[in-house]
């Protein structure tokens, strides 16, 4: 026997859950996850004043949740950090129980009104791996390792949704190819600092970047980041 969740948006988003795969995550399941929770609707539109939209993005911050808990119980020691970071990105599509729950999320975000909610949630999730695999960056690499992993992931999520392999092989064969590209990137970067000619050539531009610091003084998720003034 499962308890009720205390939490009235936890106790909206069970309810909605079966509705999502017919009616997304729509204003039709909103009323439905009212009615089938037995919320209040005037503490259901408090707790979730878009109504299925926040149920949305709870559900994907679940997700998140989840994949953290699985991450944590891995020995990822003995591992390659591009294989850490694949490791994770696994670990959250297999969290997912019901793939159809993401196809409709992502057609929801894919909504020009809804679409920074969405750039913002696949920010949050490559950000949170990057924190619980112990990512220590504090200047302009903490966004480019966060942008480059939204590039992988956001691709791979919509590769997944299409792949009727078993145990999603094609998936993750793709998503190995992604991470190949990006440490090919990586190579070429450390090719260029490697050069004295473009380093010379690059004097400027890196001057401006190591003046860009990761958005440590404010709380997480409020500013973007901020400008260290150089020192005379």
């Amino acid at each position: 026997m499962t308890s009720t969740p205390k939490d009235p948006k936890l106790r909206l988003l069970d309810a909605a859950l079966m509705h999502v795969p017919f009616d997304g995550w729509s204003e039709t399941t909103f009323k439905a996850a009212i009615a089938d929770s037995g919320v209040e609707p005037t503490v259901a539109r408090a707790v979730c004043p878009r109504g299925a939209v926040d149920l949305a993005v709870a559900y994907h911050r679940q997700g998140d949740a989840a994949m953290v808990d699985a991450l944590k119980s891995e020995n990822l020691q003995d591992l390659r950090f591009r294989d850490r970071i694949a490791r994770a990105v696994r670990l959250r599509l297999k969290v997912v129980t019901d793939k159809e729950l993401v196809r409709r999320g992502t057609t929801l975000f894919a909504l020009p009104q809804y679409a920074p909610d969405g750039v913002k949630l696949i920010w949050d999730t490559c950000d949170i791996i990057w924190d619980t695999l112990g990512d220590t960056s504090d200047d302009v690499n903490w966004y480019t390792k966060r942008a480059t992993l939204s590039g992988v992931y956001s691709s791979t999520v919509l590769y997944w949704l299409g792949d009727d392999s078993e145990d999603q092989a094609r998936t993750w064969e793709f998503l190995n190819r992604r991470i190949d590209n990006v440490m090919q990137i990586e190579k070429l970067k450390a090719q260029v600092n490697n050069s004295p000619t473009l380093s010379k050539l690059m004097a400027g531009p890196n001057w401006v970047l190591s003046h860009i610091k990761a958005p440590t003084r404010f709380p997480k998720g409020d500013l973007p980041g901020s400008w260290s003034a150089p020192r005379d």
